[in-house]
């Protein structure tokens, strides 16, 4: 199973925006989505690029991740995209509308070729797959498994419902289907799901109700269009001190029975197995990864 990278917020900043270079970094999401796609008009795609390579090159970003969502590959940018920002030092990307596994392996295929033609270590690059119509759900297993490359699929329900030719509404019903199909899909692949955006960024309560929901079904989390909505991400999708401490106990105690590759032991009352082992890890785990323990 691949190692999961924290993710719980994926800041969406249009690549066109110097400032946000030096200042998306500082309300510390986990990661920083440079949009190269929809954010970027068609006549500022060029420039847009340009400026991502030459901040990969001379900006830090500390301990953001940092990907690009670079424009599908049957555009007449997407294969430039790759090649100019690879080289300067992208090592993410989101591939937006995918609908098969040969759109991944023809990126997968482009991406072998720029690491090789540039000295890189083949498979350095890795892909998050963007699921935004009703095709692409439909096949998200088949695409969450076409190549090693794949870390993450997405969600992105704005195109989704208006392919599906309904209203986008705050509780969400019409996109029950689809999340949890990609929630499912990820867990199966052993690799993260990222929930949708949430476009009002005005309405905290309504957005903190949304985050919930997406984490009891299974994605680890979400993205982001305003550096407001971060912190709520963050505290949802982050361990309660409650949920680490008991997390601790029972591997404590799993430790010292001697149980970590199977058997029943009880823990302040309760019974304790592997499906509550393996919970009270990825706890512990996201713990870590927050700087909570």
């Amino acid at each position: 199973m691949k190692e999961k990278e924290l993710c719980r917020t994926m800041l969406f900043c249009p690549a066109t925006n110097p400032k946000l270079y030096l200042d998306a970094p500082t309300f510390e999401p986990d990661s920083i989505i440079f949009d190269l796609e929809d954010a970027v008009k068609y006549d500022e795609k060029d420039s847009a690029r340009e400026l991502l390579a030459e901040a990969l090159k001379f900006l830090e970003f500390g301990k953001v991740e940092i990907y690009a969502r670079i424009n599908p590959l049957y555009t007449e940018f997407g294969e430039i995209d790759v090649r100019r920002l690879v080289p300067a030092g992208l090592r993410k990307m989101r591939l937006p509308m995918c609908e098969s596994k040969e759109q991944v392996i023809e990126l997968s295929k482009l991406l072998e070729e720029v690491e090789k033609e540039n000295g890189i270590e083949v498979g350095s690059c890795k892909i998050q797959a963007s699921l935004e119509t009703p095709l692409g759900v439909k096949n998200a297993y088949e695409i969450a498994k076409a190549s090693e490359r794949i870390i993450s699929i997405s969600f992105g329900a704005e195109d989704y419902t208006r392919l599906l030719g309904v209203d986008r509404t705050k509780d969400g019903s019409e996109l029950f289907f689809a999340r949890t199909q990609i929630a499912n899909v990820a867990s199966i692949a052993g690799i993260n799901a990222i929930d949708t955006v949430w476009a009002d960024f005005n309405d905290v309560e309504g957005f903190k109700k949304e985050a919930k929901f997406g984490k009891q079904l299974g994605f680890a989390g979400k993205s982001c269009i305003h550096p407001s909505q971060i912190e709520v991400v963050h505290k949802v999708f982050t361990p309660t001190d409650e949920e680490i401490e008991k997390s601790i106990i029972i591997l404590d105690a799993v430790k010292k029975a001697g149980i970590e590759k199977g058997g029943v032991i009880k823990v302040n009352g309760k019974m304790v197995d592997i499906p509550v082992i393996e919970k009270a890890r990825r706890i512990v785990t996201l713990a870590k990864g927050a700087g909570k323990i």
